[in-house]
């Protein structure tokens, strides 16, 4: 496998296995050797176990010379957020809180329907403390980079799937999203993020966040998003939101439809913030394809009100149950913006909260009722391209100012609909998202939209100048990669 071959997308992948053209042993030796070649500069995993992947993928070499491939996914590399559990790993959270020296002997639902569809699982790719940022930098694992730019973070808090997947490491990784944790991240890095309906994908152990966490694949293709959605997605009793199964094979109809005659929305603000002009620019280049596919797209705003006032009571207060339930020991080694937010919930009284759901539930009939009049919504996935990785003391997008940063995402983690975040141009060599929301329950058509869309403007990988980019990451020296070479726990 070369580099070339790294960027190829899970399904052309499977195909080679299928023609024993390309071995699941060679795919995993060449996603080992670029992890420990950009990992030094980019901090993307807080572990990665060789050993126990090497033997995952000569099993699955070995099946596929049998012609039995198993699941969807068999000798796939996907890369695993440290919010899930992983037997034989530790899930750490980006936390000094938790003692990895315990037993880890349970898989989360995504985690388990990964290893039943044959994928390798290599490693964990890294988080803000408890996810609780839209940055990926954490006490545990430090400050995760973007390859596009060290200066720049790969945004939050899946910033180390999506950095991962970037950097040609993986094709596949695992997001999760409870206020835009997957589509930050793919719009800062120019890769595909799908947070799926509500519940699609069960969510094991239960987020801090409560009915707003979602769960779903971070890619360089939506070809590739409709596969891995058909392997995770489906109803695991762990969690009781978890969505019946739908019975649909994303893959094989992500290519089906047509956007001819489809009623889009267009919102380059929300109604909420006025993007850069770069950013404003390329999303009403997105919607002038969108309607060359002879779509019908007009301007529309989906919300009568912000919706911050409601996602801010109700995040603070799962916050201030976290900082309330640790011990002061434990609270002591936490990051302290952190602990900042979470003291912000003991001021959220039972009135504001009470107000909040009852606000939330009015919000949720609002857009519903948006959809009853269009298909689909495009707007910015974020307003800006990617923000600063460390502090600063202007007020250019840094870690220290982030609340005024995301203003797209959170409502439909709110309202539970289906969005993904797909990338629409450049800004000064960094890549800009666009974000394709859609119906509740209505994710193959957020899908076909995205991959008509793909396919209409030649997407394709890698993108120009990313590699230039990877060959300057490569001559940083790997300081600290071996340290997080996992060693089995007998």
């Amino acid at each position: 496998m070369t580099d070339e071959t790294a960027f190829l997308p899970a399904s052309c992948l499977l195909a080679l296995y299928r023609d024993r053209k390309l071995s699941p042993v060679e795919v995993l030796g060449e996603t080992l050797r670029r992890l420990e070649r950009y990992e030094g500069a980019l901090n993307a995993f807080v572990l990665y176990d060789p050993e126990a992947a090497m033997a995952q993928a000569r099993a699955s070499e070995a099946r596929w010379h049998k012609g039995e491939p198993q699941g969807l996914l068999d000798g796939v590399p996907v890369a695993i957020k440290d919010t899930l559990l992983t037997r034989g790993w530790p899930r750490l959270v980006g936390s000094r809180t938790i003692d990895p020296n315990q037993l880890w002997n349970e898989d989360s639902p995504v985690t388990a329907k990964l290893r039943a569809h044959g994928a390798v699982l290599f490693g964990k790719t890294t988080t803000p403390e408890f996810g609780w940022k839209p940055l990926t930098d954490s006490p545990l694992s430090g400050v995760t980079r973007n390859p596009w730019d060290r200066e720049r973070g790969p945004g939050g808090s899946s910033g180390g799937s999506a950095a991962a997947v970037l950097a040609g490491i993986c094709p596949l990784a695992v997001g999760t999203d409870a206020g835009g944790s997957i589509r930050i991240p793919a719009s800062f890095c120019g890769i595909f993020g799908l947070k799926p309906t509500f519940a699609r994908v069960a969510v094991y152990p239960p987020s801090a966040f409560g009915d707003v966490a979602h769960i779903g694949p971070m890619t360089r293709t939506v070809e590739d998003a409709a596969l891995m959605l058909d392997a995770i997605k489906g109803p695991d009793s762990r969690d009781w939101h978890s969505l019946p199964e739908d019975d649909i094979a994303y893959r094989e109809r992500v290519r089906e439809g047509s956007l001819k005659g489809k009623r889009i929305a267009l919102s380059v603000t929300l109604g909420l913030a006025e993007p850069e002009a770069a950013v404003r620019a390329a999303v009403e280049r997105a919607a002038a394809a969108f309607a060359a596919l002879s779509a019908h797209v007009e301007p529309a705003d989906p919300f009568l009100e912000p919706p911050k006032g409601i996602f801010e009571p109700l995040s603070l207060a799962a916050f201030w149950k976290l900082l309330r339930e640790m011990p002061p020991d434990k609270a002591a080694v936490m990051d302290p913006g952190l602990v900042a937010l979470c003291r912000r919930g003991q001021n959220v009284t039972q009135e504001d909260y009470v107000d909040a759901v009852t606000r939330r539930a009015a919000l949720g009939q609002a857009v519903r009722l948006f959809f009853d009049r269009y298909d689909l919504l495009l707007a910015p996935t974020m307003p800006i391209t990617a923000a600063f990785a460390d502090p600063r003391d202007d007020s250019r997008p840094n870690p220290n100012n982030f609340p005024n940063w995301m203003p797209y995402t959170p409502a439909f983690n709110l309202t539970k609909n289906p969005a993904a975040s797909i990338p629409c141009g450049f800004a000064d060599g960094l890549p800009i998202g666009l974000q394709i929301v859609g119906p509740l329950y209505a994710d193959l058509s957020v899908l076909q939209a995205c991959r008509a869309y793909e396919e209409a403007t030649g997407a394709a990988w890698p993108p120009p100048g990313l590699e230039a980019r990877l060959a300057a990451i490569a001559a940083t020296p790997d300081t600290g990669v071996e340290a997080k070479r996992w060693k089995a726990r007998g």
